[in-house]
């Protein structure tokens, strides 16, 4: 069974900028509220096979391994990632379109349920939503803080 969402937003910034801070998943921490901790631990830098050690807030609020690594990388405009540990392991990516000074953003997510794991679904499609969701905490980030 596939479980997908998307969202996207305008954030009044250029593009270069906003690829720069959502290329960099060490940056999360920032605008998920999902995210407890997050580093990279491979690749000098954010680019294609950059790999993040990452702890979410699972049920009870506790800590869950969601670790992820980038798939894609095509300077300001696609970064893709796919999710290598935890129960659940969707594949992402972000797609950006210059607007004059700012900037469209996409995010896109799928996971793939097998199994016993089907059952998880509905709260699979609620946690997706909200994941997409925070796009719009990623615009007021990138547009208040960095006024």
């Amino acid at each position: 069974m596939r479980v997908d969402a998307e969202n996207e937003v305008v954030i009044e910034r250029p593009a270069a900028e906003v690829f720069a801070f959502v290329a960099d998943a060490e940056n999360d921490a920032a605008w998920r509220p999902a995210v407890l901790d997050i580093a990279r631990v491979a690749g000098d830098r954010a680019g294609p096979g950059a790999r993040y050690r990452q702890g979410v807030k699972g049920p009870g609020g506790r800590r869950v391994d969601a670790d992820i690594e980038t798939t894609e990388f095509e300077p300001d405009r696609r970064v893709g990632f796919r999710t290598t540990a935890g129960p659940v392991r969707p594949e992402g990516r972000y797609e950006l379109v210059a607007e004059g000074g700012a900037t469209r953003v996409r995010l896109a997510l799928e996971a793939e349920l097998r199994g016993l794991k089907v059952a998880m679904a509905p709260a699979v499609r609620r946690a997706m939503a909200g994941e997409v969701g925070n796009l719009e905490h990623l615009k007021r980030t990138l547009e208040e803080v960095r006024a």
